[in-house]
């Protein structure tokens, strides 16, 4: 069966599953370099394995395939400047301000709600993008409110009573 499935009119439908947003990182060479993405989920606790989803045609698929580690920092409601400067829109400003710690020579975000240093676990073929499924050696997290996507932009979630599941 083909799909007759038209990718822009996609790409809206996917747009209607709200998203935290999170900057993937690695090195390349002494360089630090980050993707802001939002196709990212956990896997498996045991052992704990996280997934990001990466175009095959980004700079960033080069770089995690030869590194075979890479950091994800979820992003908090206050930090949609620095989403914008790692999805494209790269801002002097933002990249002087950007604070970085590193794990086993895995770099991730310093000040960000969670962040997680992964060894590469394995690789699949996503279409026109690879599935990168990494073991966390690290993570770290707070209590801050995060920062979404829905629709196309960028939305804080509102602090309600809520239950826990």
């Amino acid at each position: 069966m083909q799909s007759t499935v038209d990718s822009v009119e996609f790409r809206k439908a996917m747009g209607e599953f709200a998203t935290g947003i999170t900057v993937v990182t690695t090195m390349d060479g002494e360089l630090i370099r980050g993707m802001t993405a939002n196709s990212f989920t956990s896997v498996s606790l045991t052992p704990p394995l996280i997934l990001v989803s990466v175009d095959k045609r980004a700079n960033h698929f080069r770089y995690i395939t030869q590194t075979k580690s890479f950091g994800v920092s979820v992003l908090a409601a206050d930090q949609e400047a620095i989403s914008r400067h790692f999805a494209g829109h790269p801002s002097p400003e933002i990249e002087s301000s950007l604070r970085f710690t590193q794990f086993q020579g895995i770099p991730v975000l310093e000040d960000c709600n969670m962040w997680a240093a992964c060894h590469l676990w394995a690789t699949y073929d996503g279409g026109d993008h690879a599935l990168f499924v990494g073991e966390v050696l690290s993570h770290h997290r707070t209590d801050g409110e995060p920062l979404l996507f829905y629709r196309g932009q960028y939305h804080v979630l509102q602090s309600t009573t809520s239950t826990s599941v």
